[in-house]
């Protein structure tokens, strides 16, 4: 596993405490699960800083400015999918003119994606059916490891 930037993580840091406007009007309806979905913002991923990121289903929300560079967006998305990341962009004016949609539309999205993370099983009971113990010759062959999961 691959340690983050420090100077990433800290104009991370400092970009949560200034938010743009839309980023702010966003957030407010992202937070808390609101859509039933948990995203975090101003996240590092790679060399990068995404506005929004739902872990769950590797969704990556991008709120683009007047200034966005779209040949450095084409990049920068390639490299988040080549990560199997979902990336949506929605223009800043969109937000202020018709977030219903745009919440719909991250909504519908995030609904789509199969989950990343597979989590694991709860551990065997070591009681059988009825609450009787089994023996160890009842039990099932590997009953009792746990298999590691794969990201």
């Amino acid at each position: 596993m691959s340690r983050l930037d420090p100077r990433l993580r800290e104009f991370a840091t400092d970009m949560r405490s200034a938010p743009t406007m839309p980023e702010t009007v966003l957030w407010k309806r992202l937070r808390g699960s609101q859509l039933g979905f948990k995203f975090r913002r101003q996240t590092v991923i790679g060399p990068y800083i995404v506005d929004f990121f739902c872990p769950a289903v590797g969704l990556v929300v991008e709120l683009d400015g007047r200034t966005h560079d779209g040949e450095a967006d084409v990049r920068r998305d390639a490299v988040l999918l080549a990560k199997d990341l979902t990336v949506l962009r929605f223009a800043n004016a969109e937000i202020s003119a018709n977030i219903e949609q745009v919440l719909r539309t991250i909504y519908v999205t995030a609904s789509k994606l199969p989950p990343r993370f597979v989590p694991d099983p709860p551990p065997p009971s070591p009681r059988g059916e009825g609450g009787q113990r089994q023996s160890a010759s009842e039990e099932e062959p590997g009953h009792g490891t746990r298999a590691e999961s794969v990201l």
